[in-house]
């Protein structure tokens, strides 16, 4: 516990050195964020309750706390919440229809011996859960792009206000491109570094290439980074086009 209070501690500090009265605001916000997530995991128990409507309003107050809350109400946090929710709203559907039809939902058979003793009957849809706990895994890294992308677009429609819709739109897309291999890389090594027990499990297990390619855990962690990645893509243009077509019409 000490040792979790003193890396809290250096942190805070660190985040108030640098950043100000807004690394205090990003400092109170992993609390922030960590209520809305602990608040809709145990709403997500209840059988009558429905996950993907839970996800959807869980990411949309994620996104108010990380943009608005951070940085404050202005074009460049509207733009990336607009972008953030069509976004998440395209993708709901894209993992749900990819959970089905993968069956990656549930438990693996490493994890039956474990669970044996207790009950399955937990009335909840597996399939639901499986989707909701992908979007949750996107959305950070969904947001950190968009915010990344109006920002200095913003900037750039500051220091030349006679640039045209399009030339500003190319110019969102250029900023994307440099920032989608990173964060794509980001995520791989995010997820396999959290994941480097798994691998050292199949191994004690004598798996196999294929039987590690197929098992249900490590396909789920895949498929998750998959669509973490086809989010972070997917964000890019919406966030350039939405930037730029506000940008311009509030100047006419």
């Amino acid at each position: 516990m000490n040792v979790l209070v003193l890396l809290a501690a250096i942190l805070f500090i660190l985040m108030v050195v640098i950043g100000g009265k807004k690394g205090v605001r990003s400092f109170f916000s992993l609390f922030l964020n960590f209520i809305v997530i602990l608040i809709t995991v145990i709403l997500m128990t209840s059988p009558d309750a429905n996950p993907i409507i839970l996800t959807i309003i869980a990411c949309a107050a994620i996104s108010c706390i990380n943009l608005f809350y951070i940085n404050k109400v202005n074009s460049k946090t509207i733009t990336a919440f607009i972008s953030t929710v069509v976004t998440i709203s395209i993708l709901i559907f894209v993992i749900y229809i990819i959970t089905k039809k993968a069956m990656i939902q549930g438990f693996g058979e490493e994890e039956v011996e474990e669970l044996s003793i207790f009950s399955l009957y937990l009335g909840v849809d597996f399939i639901k859960i499986s989707a909701a706990v992908i979007i949750m895994s996107t959305i950070g890294a969904i947001t950190d792009v968009a915010i990344s992308i109006t920002s200095p677009m913003r900037e750039i429609y500051e220091y030349h206000p006679t640039i045209t819709r399009k030339e500003l739109f190319t110019s969102g897309m250029n900023i994307g491109k440099d920032i989608l291999g990173s964060n794509t890389n980001t995520l791989f090594f995010a997820f396999i570094g959290g994941y480097l027990g798994l691998l050292i499990w199949f191994k004690d297990l004598s798996y196999s290439f294929g039987d590690i390619v197929n098992s249900k855990v490590f396909g789920a962690e895949m498929i998750t980074i998959f669509c973490a990645g086809i989010g972070i893509a997917f964000i890019i243009p919406i966030a350039a086009w939405v930037n730029a077509y506000y940008l311009v019409r509030k100047k006419k």
